[in-house]
């Protein structure tokens, strides 16, 4: 039964997505991706099956472009907040994904939540 470290992480992400599904009330999810280089959030209407922002360290004018570290999460929460609320959301569910809420998944939500999103 021992697990690498992928199959460790999907299990983890089927197991927040799921507790997100029973949770959400029809809110909007706060999908988080981080990869070895770079991250990105995006607000999601599951509803609907759109999305209603977001934002991504690949973008030139928030100034981190390549970069993955806790400042950028930091910048990229706070424009994904101010996405948001110009798109009209102020409360969501946050979906880490199978990330663990530490480092640059914890800076994201801070900033987010400093930002105005309620979740």
């Amino acid at each position: 039964m021992a697990l690498n470290k992928r199959e460790l992480f999907l299990k983890r992400r089927l197991r927040v997505r799921n507790k997100l599904r029973a949770t959400s009330d029809g809110r909007p999810r706060l999908s988080v991706h981080r990869s070895s280089k770079n991250i990105s959030v995006q607000v999601i209407d599951d509803l609907r099956g759109v999305t209603l922002a977001s934002a991504s360290s690949l973008e030139k004018d928030l100034g981190v472009v390549g970069k993955n570290n806790v400042e950028a999460a930091a910048k990229i929460g706070a424009a994904i907040a101010e996405r948001a609320k110009k798109a009209g959301v102020e409360d969501v569910v946050f979906d880490r994904g199978g990330f663990l809420f530490h480092g640059k998944i914890k800076a994201l939500a801070d900033a987010a939540r400093e930002g105005g999103l309620k979740f």
